[in-house]
């Protein structure tokens, strides 16, 4: 295989012109050496790469509305709203969460990312932890690989799933189409556990929990199931209303135009402190009004079944 094909699936996070540029910079080496990007490999290689500091301090900080859960003196957690992108990129360089925190906390221009230790796509609400020194993001880099973090989300799901259960496949790049993610032989580990929460007339509430957190773990998990996450265009989620729904619910459901995904519950280990930390948000206004929406047709259906 081709060093760039085979750098994209292990450094999944990274897109293969990333890991080019890092080749030539020397920043990526394979067996020690500076290869080109075309270059063979056969398996069994030793890859090392030293990802440089994101250059946070080109980011300007901009007075942008935080939705602070909890700030102390080592770290921030924020509840995030819809469509706000976490880094800086190429389309993205203004109005991100680095350039709201840098002028809420000017010191993180100091830390990597911006203390930034793990993100939620830009159409995915709910919270984050931000490191405010370099200490308190390592100590929290260290949890999440050690899985001792406690995420859990709302999930609203097509079809109504009779159970719980845990989704145990591993997650790389899809094959094809380089924006998405897919199940894939040879793809990082990744565990999604799901319970029901409620059911609804051709939906399903669920509350997840994550051991892992590949990209678009949740999204890609639940679309191998046949259950895809409602709103999401890139898995197969696009609104489905069924036949007798009400005219309220499909209204609501056609125009949700985003993954009905929110990161509700975080649980963490202070890392100043010692201390069991949780932190809890609601659903935004917008989820609750279609779970609403869906609710009272679930209701209307039932009246109905009943007749007279």
């Amino acid at each position: 295989m081709r060093l760039d094909a085979a750098l994209a699936q292990v450094f999944d996070d990274y897109s293969r012109s990333q890991l080019s540029q890092w080749l030539k910079e020397g920043a990526l080496t394979v067996d020690g050496d500076r290869l080109r990007p075309r270059a063979p490999v056969r398996g069994g290689e030793e890859v090392r790469l030293r990802v440089p500091d994101t250059p946070i301090s080109a980011a300007q900080p901009e007075a942008i509305a935080l939705d602070v859960v909890h700030a102390d003196a080592s770290i921030i957690v924020l509840n995030k709203p819809v469509g706000l992108v976490v880094h800086p990129a190429a389309g993205h360089r203004e109005g991100t969460l680095v350039n709201a925190l840098l002028y809420f906390a000017p010191e993180l221009a100091a830390l990597p990312r911006a203390g930034i230790v793990h993100r939620l796509d830009k159409e995915t609400t709910g919270l984050l932890v931000v490191a405010r020194t370099a200490a308190a993001q390592t100590n929290l880099v260290r949890q999440l690989q050690e899985r001792t973090v406690h995420r859990e989300y709302r999930a609203l799901v097509q079809g109504v799933l009779i159970s719980g259960g845990t989704v145990d496949l591993p997650i790389g790049r899809h094959p094809i189409d380089r924006k998405r993610m897919a199940v894939v032989a040879g793809g990082k580990p990744a565990v999604t556990h799901y319970r029901v929460l409620e059911r609804l007339r051709a939906h399903t509430l669920l509350e997840v929990r994550l051991d892992t957190g590949r990209t678009h773990q949740i999204r890609v998990h639940m679309a191998k199931l046949g259950h895809p996450v409602v709103g999401d265009p890139a898995y197969g989620g696009r609104p489905r209303p069924v036949r007798g729904m009400t005219p309220e619910a499909a209204v609501a459901l056609g125009e949700f135009r985003r993954q009905a995904l929110h990161a509700a519950v975080l649980g963490l280990v202070h890392p100043r402190t010692g201390a069991e930390c949780r932190f809890e948000a609601p659903l935004p206004a917008d989820f609750q009004a279609l779970l609403e929406a869906l609710q009272a047709d679930a209701t209307q259906a039932g009246e109905d079944a009943r007749g007279p």
